[in-house]
């Protein structure tokens, strides 16, 4: 709670009062809106869902069988794409 109140997060008069954080509190602080900081999380979200084919496909082989591969080759594409040259 002290935390929270030495951040400016919590005003006196509700410090007992469920602390709610915006979402977009963060990526302003960062000079970002909400939806360009999720969209730089797509790539994170697109590599749960192969691992998660990846699992689907260990346990029945017949199903799924080319999502994990294809998403991995995808996402290195991508990476390759916008990696800054040094």
């Amino acid at each position: 709670m002290l935390l929270f109140k030495e951040r400016g997060l919590l005003s006196a008069s509700k410090e007992s009062s469920m602390v709610r954080i915006s979402f977009t509190q963060h990526p302003a602080s960062v000079g970002e809106t909400y939806s360009a900081y999720a969209n730089r999380l797509a790539p994170l979200w697109r590599m749960q869902l192969a691992a998660l084919a990846c699992f689907v496909h260990g346990i029945f082989p017949f199903l799924l069988t080319k999502t994990g591969s294809t998403s991995v080759s995808e996402l290195y594409s991508r990476m390759v794409q916008h990696r800054s040259r040094l």
